[in-house]
């Protein structure tokens, strides 16, 4: 099994120039040829909102952003809080507050260019070791080993690493480093990505069209599905809080804003209880933001964040139209609730409360 064939970078460059997946963010490798170059700004974009996040997902946000801040002095013009609201629904949150401090940062020290050289570049506030490598290699094509989730797949099958992730990470950046060509490796690390997103999948990888499957120990051995080794995963902890729906007979929902820094740091929310590892739905009411009669809703929040597991029980009140919002908190009209910067988990909070709140209004027909 050891003497399988090195794995090539031509023949998968070769692959990929026939098989390259179409992406709002990307120049494929027939424009490439024709001296079209990739806008950083797109890839550094994109490349931050794939972090953690399904290429499905990020289209539409994608489109969105560039639609409203074409490039990056627009971005960086923007308000944080405009920023955050379109993000609203993508998650890890932190990202969004590092995009707009390293647009401004580009924008301000750099005239609206993303530096080019790896140092510079993991400076700029949310780029870490594998975005700058891609916005390197993908952006300016230079010889730059990028590692995402799914060529860490595509290496460990490889080379059929036997050793638990994370601890095989160091391991497949240094077999990644090797294989990188010094030319085409923005499109060599592409490739490898949608090699990993369309045949080198997590289950039932499509070994039989795989470019690569003469060089796979994995595939040599039967039993590509083994690789990345996973250690189990730890306990995941439950942490229990209250929500607070408070709807004005205008269809006006009251809203906070969550503190800078944190969890969800910015974004906008109904008022909650402290998130704790103890249930107290007795004197839950205690943390609501005005006294009144809130009505307990008899379904739950459920929400999976990294760390631990949310579990929310929603609390409704019927306002009058002369309750005054509370200080530091407002009245979100029925039209501006879709809008607001609200992540998914205080989506689920005010849908289980007044359902279909949160989705756009719908264009009147023509």
């Amino acid at each position: 099994m050891r003497g399988v064939t090195p794995p090539d970078p031509k023949i998968l460059l070769a692959w990929y120039d026939h098989n390259a997946r179409k992406l709002p963010w990307r120049v494929g490798p027939k424009d490439r040829a024709r001296g079209v170059k990739p806008d950083p700004y797109k890839v550094w974009l994109s490349e931050v909102m794939l972090q953690q996040t399904t290429v499905a997902t990020v289209k539409p946000y994608f489109e969105a952003f560039m639609q409203r801040w074409p490039d990056v002095a627009a971005l960086a013009a923007a308000s944080r809080q405009d920023v955050l609201k379109a993000w609203a629904g993508l998650g890890y949150y932190a990202r969004a507050r590092n995009l707009k401090a390293c647009a401004e940062r580009v924008a301000e020290e750099f005239g609206g260019h993303f530096p080019e050289t790896a140092a510079v570049i993991r400076g700029l506030p949310g780029i870490g070791e594998y975005t700058a490598a891609a916005i390197l290699a993908i952006a300016f094509d230079k010889s730059a080993s990028v590692v995402d989730g799914n060529i860490e797949r595509v290496i460990a099958r490889l080379y059929a690493i036997d050793t638990p992730m994370p601890t095989a990470k160091p391991i497949i950046r240094q077999h990644q480093a090797r294989l990188t060509p010094k030319k085409r490796s923005g499109d060599y690390a592409q490739a490898l990505m949608d090699l990993g997103a369309t045949i080198c999948t997590p289950r039932q990888p499509a070994c039989a069209v795989c470019p690569w499957s003469a060089t796979c120990l994995a595939h040599a051995a039967g039993n590509p599905e083994a690789y990345p080794v996973r250690t189990p995963k730890p306990h995941r902890p439950i942490r229990y809080g209250a929500a607070f729906v408070a709807i004005r007979h205008d269809g006006a929902i009251l809203l906070r804003r969550r503190p800078d820094h944190g969890l969800l740091g910015g974004m906008s929310e109904v008022p909650t209880s402290d998130w704790t590892s103890l249930i107290d739905d007795l004197t839950a009411t205690d943390k609501a933001p005005f006294r009144a009669k809130w009505t307990r809703l008899p379904n739950k929040v459920i929400h999976v964040f990294t760390h631990f597991r949310l579990e929310l029980s929603v609390y409704r009140i019927d306002a009058s139209a002369t309750r005054r919002a509370p200080s530091g908190m407002w009245w979100s009209s029925a039209a501006a609730v879709a809008g607001e910067a609200l992540p998914s988990v205080m989506k689920k909070a005010i849908e289980t409360a007044a359902p279909g709140a949160t989705k756009p209004a719908k264009e009147p027909a023509a």
